[in-house]
């Protein structure tokens, strides 16, 4: 299962997202917000990140204006490890190479077309098991 948040700014690129993945078939659980209405991003992030962390889901998509703020709030989660990503070989490799378990998105700074095809390759890539990475990502949770 994927969940899925946003604040006010990354809403509308949400509901692009959110087709994409019934469109594709993926369960997926929606953390809010639900319209345009101002939310502080930290208050999306920390339900995605605590379920991630407790199994409820598997990975987490993230999106606010920048997809920075959102990603940093993630990120204080220890075990969390979010990637921003605006293009496709970034979120290919922070799924090989770091096992990013949430993607965040800016809903300001890139299109949906773009987007689309960066939570696909987030979503279909897989870590690669390989020593090396594992032993940086060993490096980071410690």
């Amino acid at each position: 299962m994927i969940g899925i948040g946003s604040d006010h700014g990354g809403f509308e690129l949400k509901q692009e997202i959110l087709a994409l993945l019934k469109e594709n078939g993926f369960e997926y659980k929606d953390f809010g917000c639900y319209d345009e209405s101002s939310i502080d991003y930290p208050d999306v992030a920390k339900p995605v990140a605590k379920a991630v962390l407790d199994g409820t889901i598997g990975k987490g998509i993230l999106i606010c204006g920048t997809g920075i703020g959102i990603s940093i709030t993630a990120n204080k989660f220890k075990g969390i490890r979010c990637a921003l990503c605006s293009d496709h070989f970034s979120a290919v490799a922070t799924r090989e190479h770091n096992d990013a378990n949430i993607l965040a998105l800016g809903g300001r700074n890139i299109g949906p077309e773009v987007a689309k095809d960066i939570v696909m390759a987030f979503l279909t890539t897989e870590f690669s098991n390989d020593e090396r990475h594992k032993r940086r990502i060993n490096k980071i949770e410690n």
